[in-house]
């Protein structure tokens, strides 16, 4: 039970995040201190930090996806509140009410200018009770060190989350269509819609730190995960083609689309001189090609043979893939599944249900 303690309450949250985030609090929140130092002319060993960057920090490392951590919410975030905070101050000399006022102000403010960041209302806190080196800084303390020090933890933070390979700052992935039309994606036309998003929060009365965008590719992906766990056991193996039509990365565009002419297929697999899967062509790619296929093929989808054949739909419904390879550990070629594959397996699985349930 003691162990269960220790259990991240944060959706996704991993051991490796969780390092990260140590990690990059220890390295952001040192140079910053060090290198607000230095540009107010303190020098390397005075670090100018106000205590509100320590939950900054927290948000910008722990939940980089977070729409509280984001660079407008952070660096916005902290020097609104702070102004309000120096403002409420000066207005308002009794401290219990000035520190009230303050904070309810403050999130007035970040709310009215789209940068809410919760260590926002601990800077304006700070302004109002930061005692006298607070006050003589006056209405500059906003923007020196709120300001200053918010833009260099924002800015080592980026840094940071590049070289870890993390998203930040967190932009949510579009559904894009890939043919250029209004349309939606082709899987993104069946189960709910937006409307059925912004309905269910509308209901749900309830305000959740995770942006609207992200929560719908999240439940989007929930139906996947649904729909592979109930088809498990209908495996790529079951449903692939087995005499596949490849060709060498030194063949010809012209042997290339003949093959794909004659076959009448939309894909070949290319190999290397080992058999091995090297990548892709279509009909798309060789019309860029000037020599060998080599040149111009394009990323092939792969999968196991053990792998459920519904979680292949992402790849084969995102409007550019037309087949996924399935290939064994050393990357040998042992089938081929098709858009046309996936969805005859499909219907024979729903004619199955749907004669068990008669």
């Amino acid at each position: 039970m003691a162990f269960r303690l220790f259990v991240p309450i944060l959706a996704g949250a991993t051991l490796r995040e969780r390092l990260l985030a140590c990690i990059g609090a220890m390295i952001g929140i040192a140079l910053t201190g060090v290198i607000s130092g230095l540009a107010t002319g303190g020098g390397p060993h005075v670090a100018l930090l106000v205590a509100p960057m320590g939950a900054s920090a927290v948000l910008l490392f722990a939940v980089p996806a977070s729409p509280l951590a984001q660079p407008w919410s952070i660096i916005g975030g902290n020097s609104v509140s702070a102004l309000v905070g120096v403002t409420v101050a000066h207005f308002v000399h009794d401290p219990v009410i000035a520190s009230g006022l303050a904070v309810a102000l403050a999130i007035a403010a970040m709310s009215f200018t789209r940068c809410l960041h919760p260590p926002g209302g601990a800077a304006a806190l700070t302004a109002v009770l930061g005692g006298p080196a607070v006050i003589s800084a006056g209405f500059l303390f906003p923007f020196a060190p709120v300001a200053l020090n918010s833009t260099i933890l924002v800015a080592l933070g980026f840094l940071f989350h590049k070289l870890a390979r993390r998203n930040y700052p967190h932009v949510a992935a579009p559904a894009a269509n890939s043919h250029g039309t209004a349309d939606l994606p082709a899987r993104e036309r069946v189960g709910f819609r937006p409307e059925d998003v912004d309905a269910a929060l509308t209901a749900l009365d309830e305000t959740f730190d995770i942006d609207r965008d992200d929560l719908e590719r999240l439940l989007r992906q929930v139906e996947l995960q649904a729909m592979v766990r109930s088809h498990r056991t209908l495996l790529c193996q079951d449903i692939m083609s087995r005499d596949v039509i490849s060709v060498p990365e030194q063949a010809t565009a012209e042997e290339a689309r003949r093959q794909l002419l004659d076959h009448n297929i939309r894909t070949l697999p290319v190999v290397d001189a080992e058999a091995r899967l090297t990548g892709a062509v279509g009909l798309r790619e060789l019309t860029k090609a000037v020599d060998t296929v080599k040149g111009v093929m394009a990323t092939a989808g792969t999968a196991s043979p053990n792998t459920p054949a519904m979680s292949l739909l992402p790849v084969l419904t995102d409007g550019r893939s037309h087949a996924v390879v399935i290939v064994d550990s050393e990357r040998r070629v042992l089938g081929l599944i098709t858009q046309t594959d996936l969805l005859a397996a499909a219907a024979r699985v729903q004619a199955a249900d749907n004669g068990l349930a008669a």
